[in-house]
């Protein structure tokens, strides 16, 4: 209900009548969302493992088709259309990426010694969704979905030989995709982040207006419509990657505090049903799913504060885009599966 009232501020338009277009799709969404949780949550979770791989391959499948029938929008093809109506297949990627990684965990439990081949079995079917989103040139998604996969890394009991290799792996990775993937474009956003004063007019813009708008609410913010950043047109993109300035600006330090509250409560919430789980592989979902939160909360916020650098992350329940509010929806069924049948044998 906050992402909803802040998305109507974020959309908000003066003189113009009734609800913004954005606004009434969003709507519409989240009635799709609501949906999705309700059957999500009523299947039992234990018949998911069953279908765990074509799950995951179907998402495979959904990704390779935006290579071959998307258009090429702002830069990457990452949608499919159909019509008015557009779906985003790689949101749900990491629902498919969560559900074949705990199912292979439920087989060879975390709390055994991992080898190089699990860590290696594991790796690749990380690689595989994500590499077919770098092929739809769209990095914020790929970094979230290998930071979703690095989720269970801290549960797996691995060696200093193994953690050296990974190391090395990691570093040989990055400067792959620094020197042959990344765009210029994208290159400037990692460097404006390190001095956004470099370029304020262009690549560095959006992390400065952003900054600006939410230093402007101060403690208690300017108030609900009232934000100038945001209504005066300064603030790009503020319906969907930066909608937390909107929030900033408008309702403050206690605002936002609120909100990163609710988002750590959440995420409690959702470790203290991995603990109570049944089994491995309810524990295993339930520890993506609070990744699957975690990390896109975490770098929206770090985005909007200049704490980390703009790659066009959205923010979970709050920013504009149907497929990412049905896919959260889905992972809030999921949890909410798995903490309803904890004692069910």
């Amino acid at each position: 209900m906050l992402g909803l009232a802040n998305l109507y501020s974020a959309t908000y338009a003066q003189g113009a009548p009734g609800l913004s277009p954005i606004f009434r799709r969003q709507l519409f969404a989240l009635s799709a969302a609501l949906t999705a949780l309700v059957v999500v949550a009523l299947i039992d979770y234990r018949k998911l493992e069953r279908f765990s791989g074509v799950i995951f391959v179907g998402t495979l499948i959904l990704l390779a088709s935006t290579l071959v029938f998307s258009p090429l929008i702002q830069g990457n093809r990452s949608w499919l259309l159909y019509g008015s109506f557009s779906v985003q297949p790689s949101e749900f990627a990491k629902v498919g990426l969560v559900v074949v990684m705990a199912h292979y965990l439920h087989h060879h439990p975390p709390v055994q010694k991992s080898t190089l081949r699990d860590l290696f079995i594991l790796a690749f079917l990380a690689f595989c969704p994500v590499f077919l989103i770098v092929l739809q040139r769209d990095l914020g998604v790929a970094v979230l979905t290998t930071l979703v996969a690095l989720t269970y890394l801290p549960f797996l009991r691995v060696t200093v030989k193994v953690w050296a290799v990974l190391g090395f792996s990691g570093a040989v990775f990055l400067l792959g995709v620094w020197k042959f993937f990344l765009k210029t474009y994208q290159r400037d956003r990692i460097l404006d982040f390190f001095d956004p004063s470099r370029d304020p007019l262009s690549s560095g813009y959006q992390a400065l207006q952003s900054k600006i708008a939410v230093g402007s609410g101060g403690i208690f913010g300017r108030g609900f419509l009232e934000g100038t950043q945001t209504h005066l047109q300064f603030l790009p993109t503020k319906h969907s990657d930066f909608v937390f300035s909107v929030l900033g600006e408008e309702w403050g330090f206690l605002g936002t505090s609120t909100v990163i509250f609710l988002y750590v409560t959440m995420l409690i919430w959702g470790l203290s049903i991995a603990r109570n789980a049944k089994d491995t592989f309810g524990a295993m979902v339930a520890i993506g799913v609070t990744g699957m939160f975690f990390w896109p909360a975490a770098m929206n916020i770090g985005m909007v504060l200049g704490l980390a650098p703009v790659i066009g992350v959205p923010l979970p329940l709050f920013s504009y885009g149907g497929s990412s509010l049905v896919s959260a929806y889905i992972g809030l069924g999921l949890l909410l599966n798995i903490s309803m049948r904890r004692y069910i044998f």
